[in-house]
């Protein structure tokens, strides 16, 4: 069975996100933002991300922007024109059309941990790539670090 984390970065001290990479042996953190540089993610830029998570985790990092929603989605959900049954539907939607299933060997995704910025899964795509990756193959089992 694979093993899928999510974890979000906001309220979480670095020590506690960390340390919750390394306690479940993520051997990939998969950034799924769709900007990975904002200067309001403190520890969690994508360049400081990859040597932290490194060097304190012996895990690898990516950014994968097939994963991320558009920015044009996301300002839409933002500004509240949609709400989030819609976003989920057309976040799927876009999943669907960027292939990401075809794209993912789900043998090569255990132990990998997406990543954003929401502190709980509930209200954030990578809790629906998640399940949407569950959907198509199965053999997932997903938990969310927090």
């Amino acid at each position: 069975m694979t093993k899928l984390y999510t974890i979000g970065f906001t309220k979480k001290s670095a020590e506690d996100f960390f340390t919750l990479i390394d306690e479940n042996e993520v051997q990939n953190l998969v950034d799924t933002r769709i900007r990975n540089n904002s200067q309001l993610a403190g520890f969690a830029k994508g360049r400081d991300l990859k040597y932290f998570t490194n060097c304190l985790c012996n895990a690898n990092y990516s950014h994968e922007l097939d994963y991320a929603p558009t920015k044009e989605l996301l300002q839409k959900y933002r500004k509240k024109e949609i709400d989030w049954s819609a976003y989920e539907i057309e976040y799927l939607n876009l999943l669907d059309f960027r292939k990401v299933a075809h794209k993912v060997d789900i043998s090569q995704l255990h132990q990998h941990c997406f990543l954003c910025s929401e502190h709980l899964p509930d209200f954030c795509h990578r809790r629906l790539l998640a399940e949407y990756l569950k959907a198509k193959f199965n053999d997932i089992k997903i938990k969310h670090l927090w």
